[in-house]
């Protein structure tokens, strides 16, 4: 159960650190965050974990993340501020999976150490980041779009969890099958990949509910 345990503490630490991010940077802070975000998630991808019986993938909670941090500016800053950073994630990968992969190209010292387990690592990162830039985007752009109409449906404060999750829940289900197709079909035996998906989807569902509180905090900050 260590995992599961460890899990929770994983979730409360990143939104904590997303709130003070937040608090202490504001609009600009939720920008960094998102930069931020799409690298680390796409980092964590790589390991693989058993969580409740099942083999799941990292990254889930980091990348939930980003979707709160879209859907607070959003809520708080407008349609077009959300849309910039969307865009601003998928420049950041993107310019990470070059220059990462023209590191590799370098070659390297006779006393290098560094050399084999960054290829482990990023020789792995175009096909990754090629399922997550396509996944990211689309899903984001969905998820920006849901919010803005539950926007209007539900426009009281205190109906944010349902244009949060609702939002988060439908685009996440995008970027999950999309994602683990590109990433992982084919690379896995297809019952561990729709393992990888299941509970891809499942964390991410997961990580949306626990997200909601930390959400309704962060909407208590001045702007």
């Amino acid at each position: 159960m260590f995992n599961e345990w460890f899990a929770l503490l994983f979730v409360i630490v990143n939104f904590t650190i997303f709130l003070i991010m937040y608090r202490l940077f504001g609009r600009v802070g939720l920008f960094v965050w998102i930069g931020a975000a799409t690298v680390l998630a796409n980092l964590q991808v790589v390991k693989t974990v058993e969580l409740l019986g099942l083999t799941a993938t990292l990254g889930n909670t980091m990348y939930g993340s980003a979707f709160l941090a879209t859907d607070l500016l959003n809520e708080r800053y407008g349609k077009e501020d959300a849309k910039k950073a969307v865009w601003l994630g998928f420049f950041t990968l993107l310019m990470m999976t070059i220059i990462m992969q023209m590191v590799l190209l370098f070659e390297p010292a006779s006393t290098d150490f560094a050399q084999e387990p960054m290829e482990q690592l990023f020789g792995l990162l175009p096909r990754i980041a090629a399922g997550s830039l396509a996944a990211y985007l689309i899903s984001q752009m969905v998820d920006v779009h849901i919010f803005s109409y539950l926007q209007k449906k539900f426009p009281k404060d205190s109906q944010f969890w349902i244009r949060n999750n609702a939002s988060t829940m439908i685009s996440q289900l995008i970027d999950t099958l999309i994602f683990t197709s590109i990433a992982f079909l084919g690379t896995y035996p297809t019952d561990v990949w729709l393992q990888i998906f299941l509970t891809t989807y499942i964390l991410k569902w997961i990580v949306a509910l626990l997200d909601t509180p930390f959400g309704y905090l962060a909407k208590r900050f001045p702007k």
